[in-house]
């Protein structure tokens, strides 16, 4: 009798080097863009890296149990159910009783820690329309409206309470998941065509009609959000203010930067430097190339979790890590497309680095459960190796 190898034989570091690489950017580069305000507040200056580094070891402590859980267990339907409910219910009671930050009121306080459910609803879409497709394969050749109708129904009362918060950044994500999700079930290519299609030119029609005419019917927050992403210096001491220091920040740093530390902008001209415009500082303090080879980092990580998901047997592992990495990359190109005045600005943070202890924490779950598949998929591969001895 052959023992089977131990889970931990099967471990991909090509997913959590990266990961771990990340990470300890993210903490090094909140530190460097909280101090001068924390000093200046008369606080530790270390505080904001030290929290940062704290949801890091909570992370990896949370990989740790998902990488060990049994596959089974993630496929259990009612598991699945509650954890939606769960958090649907969570963003019900976020629009009653949560904390508003930014002029949204998305986050909600548990025993003392603020927690974004937005975060959390992105893992758990993925998770539930992963078991979805891979339990109703048949049914889906068959129709596609029957297939997803419940499962739209469950998406769009999440949608609409983000929208009520309102979260349209967090929104968008979860309506852009869901597409990709559905794109990859295995419904005909021509809906790929269409939906990618008509969501191009829908996106176009929306920003020249709210640009145009959106302040006779929509919240001139939301209006002003789409005229600085067309030109913020028409509003420079207010809507346009974020937009025009992270385009000072990025030129400042140039190829090379100003060095770790050195960043002008963070000092009081540039508002949550440390979240939502982290990337734009670390292009001021460490320069375009540096820049460049971290988003190569993580284009590789969501590349390898991409390719076990194309390379898994099992259509649940396969979708798993196909909207994991899914995520991930509109989330990068959400946030450095804000910054960068390619899309408007909608407040979403960037993968790993970013201050922010839900989409960290949400984020560190999802690689967890790529490690879990990619050790399942090998270990399944490496039974059938000996099988055939």
């Amino acid at each position: 009798m052959v023992n089977k190898p131990k889970k931990r034989y099967f471990l991909d570091y090509g997913i959590l080097i990266p990961y771990i690489a990340l990470s300890i950017i993210g903490v090094v580069m909140v530190y460097s863009a909280t101090a001068y305000r924390l000093i200046n507040a008369g606080a530790n200056e270390f505080s904001g890296g030290i929290k940062q580094a704290a949801f890091f070891i909570v992370g990896l402590i949370l990989i740790y149990i998902i990488y060990h859980m049994k596959i089974d267990f993630l496929r259990n339907k009612r598991v699945i159910n509650i954890s939606l409910a769960a958090i649907i219910g969570m963003l019900m009671l976020t629009l009653i009783i949560g904390t508003a930050l930014g002029g949204a009121k998305g986050w909600i306080t548990v025993a003392g820690v603020q927690i974004q459910p937005v975060e959390f609803l992105k893992i758990i879409v993925i998770w539930y329309l992963s078991n979805v497709v891979a339990s109703r394969q048949a049914e889906i050749q068959r129709s596609f409206t029957q297939s997803f109708f419940g499962p739209m129904i469950a998406i769009g009362i999440s949608v609409f309470l983000l929208l009520l918060q309102p979260d349209t950044g967090g929104a968008a994500i979860v309506v852009l998941l869901t597409l990709v999700m559905l794109l990859a079930s295995g419904i005909s290519y021509w809906y790929g065509i269409a939906v990618t299609g008509g969501g191009v030119a829908l996106s176009v029609i929306a920003i020249e009609f709210v640009t145009l005419i959106g302040k006779y019917f929509l919240p001139e927050y939301i209006v002003n959000r789409f005229l600085v992403f067309r030109n913020p210096f028409i509003d420079p001491y207010a809507s346009g203010m974020q937009m025009i220091q992270s385009y000072y920040a990025m030129f400042n740093g140039g190829l090379f930067g100003r060095g770790l530390g050195n960043s002008i902008q963070k000092k009081g001209f540039l508002p949550v430097a440390e979240s939502d415009f982290i990337f734009s500082i670390i292009i001021e303090e460490l320069g375009l190339i540096a820049a460049i080879i971290i988003l190569c980092i993580l284009l590789f990580l969501i590349l390898r979790i991409l390719a076990v998901g194309i390379s898994a047997t099992s259509t649940f592992n396969s979708m798993m890590c196909i909207g994991i990495s899914a995520m991930m990359l509109i989330q990068t190109f959400i946030n450095v497309g804000g910054i960068t005045g390619l899309i408007p600005m909608t407040g979403v943070t960037f993968p790993f680095i970013s201050q922010g202890g839900s989409s960290f924490i949400a984020l560190s779950i999802g690689v967890g459960l790529a490690l879990n598949i990619r050790a399942d998929e090998l270990r399944k591969k490496h039974q059938r190796h000996i099988e055939a001895l």
